[in-house]
């Protein structure tokens, strides 16, 4: 990681990485948005909108999301994501109502 990017706050860096990694979910219709940053346990919660709702392919992205974010940050360990999908795509864990901020 350069200087640069170790000055910047862990959300800034997790949005640069999504638009770097994942443009298609812009360029689909799309949007990914962080619904919150725990550092202190490491977690993260990612909700994905517009098109991403009704995709056949999101379930992948979100696996994609996932395991590509904790592999590229030390500090996150876990990444809940949802597709607003109700259930298809999304796993009991994604239900953001207990989130802590």
């Amino acid at each position: 990681m350069s200087t640069i990017d170790a000055e910047k706050s862990l959300e800034d860096r997790i949005e640069l990485f999504m638009m770097r990694n994942f443009p298609q979910i812009q360029m689909h219709g799309g949007r990914a948005a962080i619904e919150g940053i725990d550092e202190e346990s490491g977690e993260v919660w990612i909700a994905l909108g517009g098109a991403c709702s009704g995709c056949g392919i999101s379930p992948m992205t979100v696996q994609a999301l996932k395991s590509r974010m904790v592999s590229e940050f030390d500090e996150i360990r876990t990444v809940h994501a949802s597709t607003g999908m109700g259930g298809f795509g999304s796993s009991p864990d994604d239900d953001f109502s207990d989130v802590p901020f």
